[in-house]
């Protein structure tokens, strides 16, 4: 529900570019659904840069160890657990490709952005500044509405 091809690959490798000189560096890793075209662009442009690091889908996948260490994220509209798992963190999350999704993922982008987990990737931002907000935390509101459901039917969880 997200329309990506090569322009989009042209546009985020260029905006890349332009926030190299305010990040200390840019890794990457791209999810299953990622076109093998905008893959390839991205590679293409980026495989021997000194600041850039790409993962090659051998090893086990880093992005567990990105969020972990990472200061902020630029993440491709089209994946929505990468997006998500972006935000539980509180840190900076930029956002390219959201204009061209459709239906729930539209809404779902709209919803980040109203309550200020996400931002437009351009590159123009200076990914030095930090900003933040309070991190996603689904396990926590889905139990919470599973005990008001229960509560309302006058059950309770230890």
């Amino acid at each position: 529900h997200c329309k990506y091809g090569t322009d989009l690959a042209i546009n985020l490798v260029n905006a890349l570019y332009k926030v190299l000189g305010t990040c200390g560096s840019v890794r990457i890793s791209f999810s299953r659904r990622t076109p093998i075209q905008v893959c390839n662009i991205v590679c293409k442009e980026f495989v021997s840069h000194p600041k850039v690091d790409i993962w090659d889908g051998q090893d086990p996948n880093p992005h567990l160890g990105h969020l972990a260490w990472g200061d902020a994220f630029v993440v491709t509209a089209d994946s929505v657990s990468m997006l998500s798992e972006a935000c539980s963190t509180g840190k900076p999350v930029y956002v390219i490709g959201s204009e061209r999704c459709t239906w729930k993922f539209a809404a779902f982008h709209k919803t980040l952005r109203q309550r200020g987990v996400v931002r437009i990737f351009t590159g123009e931002e200076d990914i030095s500044d930090s900003w933040s907000y309070p991190p996603l935390n689904d396990n926590a509101e889905a139990a919470s509405r599973i005990r008001e459901a229960l509560a309302e039917k006058g059950w309770s969880l230890r």
